[in-house]
């Protein structure tokens, strides 16, 4: 990263403020009027491919020795480059009143990122071609990632806008010279094809698509806010909800944030057992889109093989965790407690049980007539599209990009695994098909791997200050009674700092960037969304194309609505 820096440097010489190094994390700091031009230039010379995430900070209550206190808010750019394989972050401090220029027209994944940070703390973006509310409906008074703004405040929405209001229609939009006349067509938010809370709404000239918006944050439940008023391990319940086809994963992702903001080195036998459980939840979450998706399109048979493997691989989350959706297993430290008795063999049997069953699925499906005529060609995207849009995960790999961060970033000793990364070229519905099923074979070595060579030896680290005692301690002994009390009571307290940590789930890249000022609290934690990235780029994959298709292409995209709209 200082090759890099020293570039910056001398590229930009009187706009580089300051940079700092934290736990691999490189952090600089320019004016706004330089966002423009430096984001072109990483983009276009230093190969950094994508704009992950925009975000705000609000320092009202909190001041780093290395910004300047006289303005409140950090907009933070979080870049990435495939080619390097390196990361870096641009942060920018406005006042209260200041604007940033917009960097929409060089990053597509701008668009809805610099709508959620307008939303959230009221920070305006120049030259924004639709800078309106994202998440919190219309009505919305304030800025709720405001730390002036109460957590328990709630706005309801009285009357929600019309699909020709938010879609800006004219009167000359819904006239045609043809023979259909052209009308709108509301899909969702409340739709069994429409998986989740997800509203779209067409223009339609005879089944064909001629424009389409989405309107998201109907599940909106401000995270994000509600980690700023609990302690770092109460926010794992928050966490797991956010992804609900494959919960641990994302508690996954935010306990390595949290273990590198505080330097941590897990035992190998919790590392080994983390990737066992997020690869049996990256099962469940690819069986729940291809079941779905499938049964969308009337393919009902390959629903009940999907969902009955989904549901063994609930029952060992369950016996293990004490949950089937979001077993409570993964903590920060580690993991709370080993493998049951008999746990092992049982998923042994289950990783065979899954193999048949992407067998039979894929000798209904995959050269399926009916199935290849409702999903080649649908719902496409370019390689170049997908990149600048942010896509990450089996969308992006369809796409023909190879980028998956248990390879090129490998956390809890992925790199001791052997498994390939499934791509294809065309980046339609059929192709992301295709990836998810050979994921689901890729996750199976996986799995099969660790459970072989399972290391002896603890699960989790041996820190009082950061992991709870077991119940026998606090039930038996005052020391652990007094370790439970204070870990309850004051939480884990890391090192001020700020980090940005992240895993490749089910749906690609999920990032938690962390903000912290020393205390118990979490000052700001943010997560970074993959479904976010993928439904914005929705309107142009069905732009004339038909309703039918339409259907077939959200599908495809496996939008999670608690993980877009956080």
């Amino acid at each position: 990263m200082s090759e890099i820096l020293s570039v910056l440097r001398e590229r930009f010489p009187n706009e580089i403020q300051h940079a700092a190094e934290f736990r691999g994390d490189l952090s600089v700091s320019v004016p706004a009027k330089a966002i423009p031009p430096l984001l072109r230039f990483l983009k276009n010379t230093q190969t950094f491919e994508f704009l992950l995430d925009i975000c705000g900070v609000d320092y009202l209550n909190y001041h780093p020795t290395e910004r300047d206190a006289s303005k409140r808010f950090d907009v933070v750019y979080h870049l990435f480059s495939f080619h390097r394989n390196k990361r870096i972050r641009l942060k920018v401090a406005v006042h209260e009143s200041q604007s940033i220029p917009s960097v929409q027209d060089i990053y597509a994944s701008a668009n809805w990122n610099e709508r959620e940070v307008y939303d959230m703390f009221g920070i305006r973006f120049d030259h924004h071609p639709n800078l309106r509310r994202i998440l919190c409906h219309e009505e919305f008074v304030g800025h709720a990632l405001r730390k002036d703004y109460a957590a328990e405040q709630r706005q309801p929405l009285s009357k929600a806008a019309t699909a020709e209001k938010l879609m800006d229609l004219k009167e000359e939009d819904l006239q045609t010279e043809g023979f259909e006349k052209r009308t709108v067509l509301n899909i969702g938010p409340s739709h069994p094809a429409a998986h989740g809370t997800l509203r779209t709404m067409a223009l339609l000239e005879g089944e064909k698509i001629v424009k389409a918006e989405v309107e998201i944050g109907y599940l909106h439940r401000c995270f994000e806010k509600m980690c700023e008023t609990h302690l770092y391990h109460q926010a794992i319940p928050y966490t797991e909800r956010l992804n609900y086809s494959s919960g641990p994963m994302n508690n996954f992702g935010f306990c390595l944030a949290m273990e590198k903001l505080m330097n941590l080195q897990i035992p190998k036998r919790g590392q080994q057992m983390r990737v066992i459980i997020a690869e049996l939840a990256r099962i469940a979450d690819h069986f729940v889109c291809i079941g779905t998706g499938a049964i969308d399109l009337g393919a009902m048979t390959n629903f009940w093989y999907s969902f009955s493997e989904r549901e063994k691989i609930y029952s060992l989350f369950e016996k293990w965790g004490g949950g089937r959706l979001f077993p409570r297993g993964i903590i920060i430290g580690g993991c709370l407690s080993d493998f049951p008795n008999g746990w092992i063999e049982e998923a042994h049997q289950t990783v065979k049980s899954i193999r048949s069953a992407v067998k039979d699925i894929d000798r209904l499906l995959t050269n399926n007539k009916i199935f290849l005529n409702r999903c080649v060609g649908v719902g496409g995207l370019s390689k170049e599209e997908a990149l600048n849009f942010g896509y990450t995960g089996p969308l992006l790999r369809a796409c023909g990009v190879e980028l998956d961060l248990r390879k090129c970033a490998p956390y809890s000793s992925y790199e001791d695994y052997e498994f390939e990364i499934p791509i294809s070229t065309q980046g339609d519905v059929y192709d992301r098909y295709l990836v998810r099923m050979e994921e689901i074979r890729q996750s199976c070595r996986i799995i099969e791997q660790a459970l072989d060579h399972l290391e002896e030896g603890p699960v989790c680290i041996d820190d009082k200050a950061i992991v709870l005692p077991q119940k026998e301690d606090v039930y038996g002994n005052i020391e652990g009674l007094m370790n439970q009390f204070m870990l309850v009571i004051h939480g884990i307290e890391p090192p001020t700092g700020e980090i940005y940590g992240y895993i490749e789930s089910a749906n690609g890249e999920i990032g938690f960037y962390i903000v912290s000022d020393g205390t118990g609290l979490p000052y700001r934690v943010h997560c970074r969304a993959p479904s976010f990235a993928h439904y914005q780029a929705y309107p142009k994959l069905i732009q004339n194309q038909l309703i039918a298709d339409a259907i077939a292409t959200v599908g495809s995209l496996n939008i999670i609505a608690g993980e877009m709209d956080r």
